[in-house]
């Protein structure tokens, strides 16, 4: 059995038992996103901080009791999840803070934070029965969701927009998805993708549309919170896209202060690119979330890219409810970030993923954070996704002849 209270629409209210609906209150269309509200006592019952403790389990499995998942359902074999927290002192010096960690999850099997949320899609798939899971996605869920199926076996159709990184398709070819690249924005996609579901009874993965996705990423926070010794930091800066992934991390914040494994809950910082920031804009000008807009998006950090963030609702919330705020970078700052995280810290991002260090440093021009806070910065995605945009940042290599004294002459250049 899972721990599953009831699914809450959080536009109206209405609430529904998990065998009512599958995906979204029909009170509203394809906009009626869902929450998992689970039943803490009995969470409660079955798992505590000194179980965890005890277990050896490196994965999001070790918080079984919290993820919307019957006990008895079968996982996945990839190890998602358990992804390092590394203290950065040095970047902290050259950022001139006291206090920063970087949460690493370049490092989940696909390469990105998004294997959270596909690990919990393959068991619900499996739970309801579905022959084919579909999603749509720039890059990062669509790797996460056919390299989760490839370990299974489960069959899968992928809507990308044309404009995705090469080395994103190639995962999706490589672990033998079905791959559709779509001629328009990712939002195309995404609502090709919800059209074909319907019309063929696809079991549907796409975040803000699947509530239970936001119930895999949110593990990303109890393992930041358990890896710092329960004190929780006092800022997380979170890439912000869809607003998944913020949403989700507020999500698993909510649950561990109703469990009472923390007292104050991090402000969440969302981090968007200038060239797809409807959040921010949004958040500026006091518009609430159905009244925001589409946008054509343009910025090089593709994986927050997005004229309307899907899940606007849960990432307006995240932002209010944890008194944060949203910031925006430019694509220049963001290329910054990507040597900057690599050289300070070890950790190769791509750009969404980097853009989460030039928000600090955009907070800290502004006075939104201080040097003795402690923050946690959230790499969500490889850089090996994104090879091109790196070569932008960084330039190309010495090219020398084969001797010692055109190995001299090139140090010598760059003295």
């Amino acid at each position: 059995m899972s721990h599953i209270k009831n699914l809450k629409c959080l536009i109206c209210g209405s609430e529904y038992r998990p065998d009512e609906v599958q995906y979204i209150c029909p009170q509203h269309g394809n906009e009626g996103i869902l929450d998992v509200q689970l039943d803490y006592g009995a969470v409660a019952a079955s798992l505590s901080r000194k179980d965890l403790e005890k277990t050896f389990e490196p994965t999001i499995w070790r918080y079984k009791p919290l993820l919307p998942i019957k006990s008895e359902s079968p996982v996945p074999p990839l190890k998602v999840g358990w992804t390092p927290l590394y203290p950065a002192p040095r970047l902290a010096t050259i950022l001139g803070v006291h206090h920063l960690w970087v949460k690493d999850d370049t490092r989940q099997p696909t390469g990105s934070l998004k294997d959270r949320a596909s690990a919990i899609a393959i068991v619900k798939a499996h739970e309801a029965g579905a022959k084919i899971i579909t999603t749509a996605s720039t890059g990062n869920a669509a790797a996460a969701l056919s390299g989760l199926c490839a370990s299974v076996n489960q069959p899968n159709v992928i809507f990308v927009p044309a404009s995705a990184p090469e080395a994103k398709v190639a995962q999706l070819l490589v672990f033998g998805s079905t791959v559709l690249l779509v001629e328009g924005t990712y939002d195309d996609a995404f609502d090709l993708c919800v059209e074909a579901a319907q019309e063929f009874g696809w079991y549907n993965r796409n975040t803000a549309y699947n509530p239970y996705m936001t119930e895999g990423k949110k593990t990303v926070v109890y393992e930041i919170v358990e890896q710092l010794e329960w004190q929780s930091p006092d800022v997380i800066f979170i890439p912000v896209g869809d607003g998944c992934i913020i949403g989700g991390v507020h999500k698993g914040l909510k649950d561990l202060t109703a469990l009472g494994w923390i007292e104050k809950k991090p402000r969440l910082i969302g981090v968007q690119a200038s060239g797809s920031c409807v959040l921010y804009d949004a958040w500026e000008k006091g518009i609430s979330p159905s009244e925001i807009r589409f946008i054509k998006p343009n910025t090089i950090a593709d994986s927050i890219a997005a004229g309307l963030p899907r899940d606007r609702i849960k990432a307006m919330r995240a932002v209010k409810e944890t008194n944060g705020t949203f910031v925006i970078v430019n694509d220049e700052e963001i290329l910054k970030a990507i040597p900057a995280l690599a050289r300070g810290s070890g950790v190769f991002a791509e750009p969404a993923g980097a853009a989460s260090l030039a928000g600090v440093v955009k907070a800290l021009s502004m006075g939104l954070v201080t040097r003795d806070e402690r923050i946690v910065i959230l790499a969500t995605g490889s850089g090996l996704k994104d090879i091109r945009a790196t070569l932008q940042a960084v330039g190309k290599p010495k090219r020398i002849k084969p001797n010692l004294k055109a190995v001299k002459a090139a140090l010598q250049g760059e003295e």
